[in-house]
């Protein structure tokens, strides 16, 4: 079998690979906040979050093309196949080891972080694209400090609401309201986050010759939603209980809040056709939240901790990506 189209048979296996690690790694932080008020049982919530990140996968591929092209130049990328692969194995190596000690890293970061480290082993800090590039850097650091700042204001806003209602009541009829805030921020996170996968395969088919557009092929958007939707229903709980507990003692108001919040911003970047992580806007709107209730009432011990693996994601999977590729490219 020719060794292009062998490097391209796996990254594709890789990619589904990263999507479905990606599922039960960061979708968990979409259902966290409505399994640890209660709103949703974790069977139940898991299967709605896979639905709905399956229909939201295949929704838009603004992102899936700005994965493609922003980051590098898939059509005068060296050793662009091998480049990928690099980068895949780089960033589920991490997805991973984060997954395995219960934080909420970035996948994210991971990927984007990954390709550069990969391309700038293979070809030098100038191949990659640095308009892109910044761009997307720039949606990665500003999208935390907005979630802060919604996930605060929608906290203001409703308690100024529904001040003169009870507790009780409130938290009943919010607690039905998460159901529903639950499903759009999963059907949110399949809109930006699957994408990744999506446009990681494209660059990769490009950068091997097999296509020569930066449309993402229909049997590529269905393959990664499937894998994230499966990877969706195995679950992460060990997230789930850090982003959904340890950052603050979650009520049904506050987890509706939170995940709204977080809808909003993840879709406003869907439509700008940038990717942010799912994991650093739902656990900064979460830290808003808790800090419009009451500012004492965050763990910040937890999110310091959640915050240095965000500052950390980037740097190390580039070293890590870069680290593979060297190997990789004395065996190819």
């Amino acid at each position: 079998m020719d060794t292009t189209l062998l490097l391209i048979i796996c990254i594709v296996l890789l990619a589904l690979a990263f999507d479905f690690i990606n599922g039960f790694h960061d979708t968990a932080n979409a259902i966290a906040t409505s399994v640890s008020t209660r709103a949703l049982s974790p069977r139940v919530a898991i299967v709605l979050a896979a639905s709905m990140n399956f229909l939201g996968a295949l929704t838009f591929t603004g992102v899936a093309k700005t994965v493609t092209k922003d980051i590098v130049d898939p059509f005068t990328l060296q050793n662009g196949s091998l480049v990928v692969l690099a980068a895949l194995l780089a960033a589920i190596t991490w997805n991973l080891v984060t997954w395995y000690y219960g934080i909420p890293s970035s996948s994210s970061h991971a990927l984007i972080g990954s390709i550069a480290g990969a391309a700038i082993a293979s070809a030098g800090i100038h191949a990659l694209n640095y308009q892109g590039f910044i761009k997307i850097i720039e949606a990665l650091l500003i999208s935390p400090f907005a979630a802060l700042a919604i996930g605060f204001l929608m906290m203001t806003l409703f308690a100024a609401i529904f001040k003169n209602f009870s507790l009780g009541k409130t938290n009943r009829g919010f607690r039905y309201f998460q159901v529903f805030t639950a499903a759009l921020q999963s059907y949110s996170h399949g809109t930006n986050d699957a994408q990744k996968a999506m446009g990681i395969i494209t660059l990769a088919l490009i950068s091997g010759g097999f296509q020569t557009t930066t449309d993402i092929p229909m049997w590529v958007r269905v393959g990664a939603a499937l894998a994230m939707g499966i990877g969706t229903s195995v679950g992460g709980w060990k997230i789930i209980k850090t982003v959904g507990g340890k950052i603050m003692k979650l009520q049904p108001v506050n987890g509706a809040a939170a995940d709204l919040s977080s809808s909003l911003l993840i879709f406003t970047f869907t439509y700008l056709h940038l990717p942010v992580s799912t994991t650093h806007v739902i656990s900064s709107s979460i830290m808003g939240v808790g800090a419009a209730k009451r500012v004492r009432g965050v763990k910040w011990g937890v999110a310091r901790r959640i915050v240095i693996t965000w500052i950390i994601t980037l740097p190390i999977s580039a070293l890590l990506a870069a680290l593979i590729y060297k190997i990789a490219d004395l065996l190819f």
